[in-house]
């Protein structure tokens, strides 16, 4: 089964997931993908949605009330992340990604030792369905722009400059 509940936060309402071994799903309710992503997590983990909370569903609210606070830099959740070898790959090196950085899809093809994947990697990247805690937002265009974010680019300069402003590193606007 997997419980789940509706997070407000400052950049909108969120649908959190979770199973008993963790979360799995933390997205903007108006994300288009949405209902794609119910329909793969109930075909990947063979369970069926139900409102409701669980102790991942706690810690979550709790983490993320204490990242948009500015006092929480990394989530300490467990996570539960189905998809090929290659997505948890990528992933998991998405959480690799220091608060307050970026990272090109160029450094990140690097950073996995597949420097010609550049494309796969930020499909990958768009398949994440666990927005904010594994941090896809941090991955910008080698040019230093922002691409592409399912939450929208507001959604995402919004968090930037946020874990900028708690960082402690001085925000580049050039960027933006």
């Amino acid at each position: 089964m997997i419980n789940t509940i509706i997070i407000n936060t400052p950049l909108g309402e969120m649908v959190a997931g979770a199973t008993d071994e963790g979360v799995c799903l933390l997205e903007f309710s108006d994300r288009r993908m949405l209902p794609t992503e119910y329909k793969d997590l109930t075909r990947l983990l063979k369970t069926t949605f139900e409102d409701g909370k669980n102790r991942h569903l706690r810690a979550l609210k709790k983490q993320l009330k204490e990242y948009f606070d500015g006092k929480r830099k990394e989530f300490s959740i467990p996570l539960v992340t189905p998809g090929s070898e290659f997505q948890k790959d990528v992933w998991k090196e998405l959480q690799n990604i220091q608060f307050g950085s970026t990272r090109s899809y160029q450094e990140q093809s690097i950073a996995l030792n597949r420097p010609d994947s550049i494309r796969a990697i930020a499909n990958a990247n768009g398949t994440n369905r666990i927005s904010i805690v594994i941090p896809c937002h941090r991955v910008i265009g080698s040019d230093g722009r922002l691409t592409g974010y399912g939450g929208g680019l507001k959604r995402k300069k919004w968090l930037l400059d946020h874990e900028k402003k708690y960082s402690g590193k001085p925000i580049d606007l050039s960027l933006f």
